[in-house]
């Protein structure tokens, strides 16, 4: 194996994709008030004939207000394909509103971490009234983590809710993306941001995703057929998983704006979520779980029962479409980092899964009649 590389996000290998510059950290965090936090949850060294239990998974925590608990905001939900799960969006979806910290995981631990969050209400909370639907989303990590076990605790969830901080958010194998593979390359988290002018008015979208989705062949990078090039590095598998002939992936995709807009409003910009998907090659397959939510942190919306008539300020919807650009843009770069933030990881069943070659992508770019100028820091090869 040669010497791993430094990962790098998509724009420092050179990649710029859209016409929206990102915000200053390109991340989610870019929108006041929301907070990132990841517990990456690793053990186990696989071997010949080895029992230890391989884990490779996590806890991931998108909050939306820097007091989450204090106050509500807009959101709503879209769902692109159904096999997934994302807890509370019926609650979302009637009573317009996220009142929670979105907290992404594994397939296997959704009801770890359910039950994790809601203990931690009754530990931290003191307004519960509207805290009883916490909101959990996964994709399913069985490819290399071993699945047989529980492997999230109580202490992990707290602990990604506490810990979550603005600025730069890392990204790749961590936190709930620990065990992910997108377009049959190591996939994991992915972030990015836009900053858009909608009239007079400037304002920021930001998206964080959880990239577990696609085949080889479908993979575009910024219009390039890479997928269609870089044929080799297939993950590598023994024994196969129990479900896996029925996983074709899943993702998650989170968007968080400061627009003032409504849960109408939000519900088309998660739509558009989608064709940010697809213009990374994703066809969200028969048996992938993508699942869109999104909200924006404009407006308060207070816990406590009142009988004023709330006031709130709204974006007239002929000034949207700047936002639908931006979340576009937004998604396909999240979908980028995540690919070019990944590690090959090595898996319970002695599975690797590769991490994309920076050589070999502007290999595919020079094929195709495109130059892609890498760093020196990107020039390592970081394969076998």
């Amino acid at each position: 194996m040669a010497p791993a590389a430094q990962r790098l996000r998509a724009r420092a290998l050179g990649l710029r994709i859209g016409f929206y510059s990102p915000g200053p950290h390109n991340a989610i965090t870019d929108v006041a008030g929301v907070r990132v936090g990841h517990v990456t949850v690793v053990r186990g060294v696989p071997a010949a004939r080895g029992a230890e239990t391989i884990v490779r998974t996590g806890v991931t925590a998108v909050l939306p207000r820097t007091d989450v608990w204090s106050g509500g905001v807009f959101a709503a939900t879209h769902t692109l394909n159904g096999d997934g799960e994302m807890t509370g969006t019926r609650w979302i979806r009637d009573l317009e509103t996220l009142t929670h910290p979105v907290l992404l995981t594994g397939t296997r631990s959704v009801g770890a971490v359910y039950d994790a969050a809601l203990a931690y209400i009754y530990d931290r909370v003191r307004d519960r009234r509207w805290g009883m639907l916490p909101v959990v989303a996964e994709t399913w990590d069985g490819l290399l983590n071993d699945l047989s076990v529980q492997s999230i605790e109580p202490s992990h969830v707290y602990d990604a809710i506490d810990l979550a901080s603005d600025g730069e958010v890392a990204e790749g194998n961590v936190g709930s993306g620990t065990g992910m593979v997108c377009y049959d390359f190591k996939g994991g988290i992915g972030t990015a941001s836009r900053s858009i002018s909608c009239g007079a008015a400037s304002y920021t979208i930001g998206v964080l995703l959880q990239a577990n989705f696609g085949s080889r062949p479908q993979l575009v990078v910024d219009g390039v057929p890479v997928g269609r090039v870089m044929t080799d590095l297939m993950p590598e598998t023994g024994a196969p998983a129990p479900g896996s002939d029925l996983h074709e992936g899943s993702v998650i995709v989170v968007i968080a704006t400061d627009a003032p807009l409504s849960s109408v409003q939000l519900k088309r910009l998660a739509r558009r979520g989608g064709l940010g998907l697809a213009r990374t090659g994703s066809i969200s397959a028969n048996t992938s779980g993508d699942i869109i939510i999104a909200f924006s942190t404009a407006n308060v919306i207070p816990l406590a029962p009142t009988e004023i008539p709330l006031r709130v300020s709204l974006l007239p919807s002929d000034l949207v479409d700047p936002l639908f650009q931006g979340v576009v843009e937004a998604t396909e770069e999240a979908v980028l980092n995540a690919i070019c933030a990944g590690v090959t990881m090595l898996g319970v069943r002695g599975n690797v899964v590769h991490g994309l070659p920076y050589d070999r992508l502007a290999r595919a770019f020079e094929e195709h009649g495109r130059r892609l100028t890498l760093p020196p820091a990107a020039r390592v090869v970081d394969h076998a």
